[in-house]
Formats: structure tokens, sequence, C-alpha cells
């Protein structure tokens, strides 16, 4: 008689704590955003990066639009759109989502776009297209971007997007330069603050914006050197939000960060003189991003007042 085999001890879930649970989306709303985005052929942020705020943010018709299609090109360790030789550009693109702006009657969208490091400008003649569809068809709707790298092709996208003039240009570091190799291996830290600060140089009325995750492992004084670095890039606003693990295959949470913590950093980076900062376990580079605009641009206005 042999002996049976002895099986490994399945590793325990990490059960996530109370303060970043969220209901699941069953309202009226996320399902008539959902219909909108299919109907119109559009891809979101929202679905592919499996965020948790998505049936708030649906429910109330907010939603973040990923352009260049579904796929990436890169294989990040924190990133839940999948990977692989993306399809076509879609020329019809553009004027789907300004129809879909205008449909839900947005105040302010936010575009953001998979890596496609395939195409000779790495996809930014379509975030000018988009910028240009979305003025055409709602002049006073204000515009968000959150672009990729554009790895060794920066200068000149920067350049032609910012000539385009989104209100916000968001690119976002994602956690500390240390742990780039094993979380965001595609990328490099100092190249994605050129692009920070290039945006600026190019137009210092365009508010700038990046965002980092949180419990990926990283220590207290490495993140207060990322804000640093943010500053002297002239970062105007800051989101810090926990990193949630998409599926085992993924880089594991190294911590939970409470809230109190995050309260404590966003302390730190108002000090540090950024226009806003978001921090909480459940921020998100777009939650509440036609808010967060408004109270950009105001921050902005007291500033200048106090400065006369």
């Amino acid at each position: 008689m042999t002996d049976s085999p002895v099986l490994a001890p399945r590793a325990p879930r990490t059960r996530k704590p109370d303060w970043i649970r969220v209901k699941a989306p069953t309202s009226a709303g996320f399902a008539a955003t959902r219909e909108l985005m299919r109907s119109k052929s559009l891809t979101t942020v929202c679905e592919e990066a499996a965020c948790p705020n998505i049936g708030e943010c649906w429910s109330k018709k907010h939603a973040t639009v990923m352009i260049l299609g579904d796929t990436c090109t890169r294989a990040c360790a924190f990133c839940n759109v999948k990977t692989g030789m993306p399809r076509a550009v879609d020329r019809m693109e553009p004027q789907n989502v300004a129809d879909a702006a205008a449909q839900m009657g947005l105040n302010h969208i936010v575009v953001t776009s998979v890596d496609r490091d395939d195409l000779p400008d790495g996809g930014a003649s379509q975030f000018v297209k988009v910028i240009k569809a979305i003025r055409a068809s709602n002049p006073t709707t204000t515009i968000e971007i959150l672009t990729p790298d554009f790895r060794n092709k920066a200068e000149a996208a920067v350049e032609a997007i910012v000539a385009a003039r989104p209100d916000v240009y968001n690119h976002n570091l994602e956690t500390v330069p240390r742990l780039y190799p094993t979380i965001r291996p595609g990328a490099r830290y100092y190249a994605s603050l050129r692009l920070l600060e290039s945006v600026k140089r190019h137009d210092p009325s365009i508010f700038t914006k990046s965002g980092i995750m949180l419990g990926l492992g990283e220590q207290r004084l490495e993140v207060h050197q990322v804000m640093d670095d943010m500053r002297s890039a002239d970062v105007d606003f800051l989101t810090m939000g926990q990193y949630l693990q998409p599926t085992p295959r993924h880089a594991k949470v190294e911590d939970f960060v409470t809230p109190q913590a995050f309260d404590a950093y966003a302390a730190i980076a108002r000090a540090k003189g950024f226009l806003l900062v978001a921090s909480s376990p459940l921020t998100r580079s777009s939650y509440h991003a036609g808010d967060d605009f408004e109270r950009l641009r105001a921050n902005r206005e007291a500033k200048l007042a106090r400065a006369r």
C-alpha cells in the first residue's frame, strides 16, 4: 500500500480590513453607464483595473475612459490590464469618447490609456484627437488625462499633448524608486519625473498630478522622498491609495496601511506645498476627479490672491 501524497497547506487568503470593503455594484446608474460604454465600444480602466470604487462612480455616471484598446504592451506587477499585442488604433474612438461624455452630461472627464510601445508616438496623437473631439462636442467639459510614460518618446509626446491643452495632466509614479525593478519593470522612475517636469516647462498653467500606491513594502522616508521629488517637478496634486492585489499572480500586499497613516502622509504632503492632496485607502487617480478639479482650481486662485 502506497502512502497518499502529502499536499502542502494552502497559504491563507489575506483578509481585507473593514476600511477598504465596498458594496457590490447593483444600482440602475451602474447598469446605464455600463450599457453606454458597451454601445460606444469603449473600454474603461474602472473595469480593466478592477477598481474597488466602480459601483459608487458608475452609479453617479462617472467613468474613466481607457483609450487605445484593452491590451497593454507592458506587464507591471500591480496592474490587472491584460498584456499582449494590441489591436489597431480605432479611428472612431475620439468621437465615441466625445459622444459618451455628452450623453453622460459630464462636467469633467478623465481619459487614460494602456501603454502602446508598439506605436511610433506611443499613442500621443490619439490623446490629442480625443481632447480635440471632446472640446468640439463639449466645450465646457474640463479634461483630465492620465498618460503612460511614452518610453523613449516622452518629449515629443508631451509637447503634442500639452499643445492640445488638457486641464489636468496626470502621470503616476506608482511606487518608490527602490521597488521599480519588481513592481514597474518596464518604466524608469526618473524618466517619469522628467515627463511631469516637462509638462510644466511647456505650459505652467496646466495642472499636473501624480499618485503612488501604498502597501507594497515601501518605507515611510521613501514616501517622503517621492513627495519631495514630485514637488521639485512642480506637481500640483498628489494622490495616495492602498494597493490591492488583483489576482494571486500579481505582487502581494505587504501591508494594509491604516486610514490614520494615510491622514498623516496627507498632512506632510500639504506641508510640502502641494495644492491638493487626496490620501485614503480607497483613493484612486480619478476617484472624485471632478470635485477635486474644482478644489484644485480654487486653491490655485487663493494662492495667487495671497501672493498679490
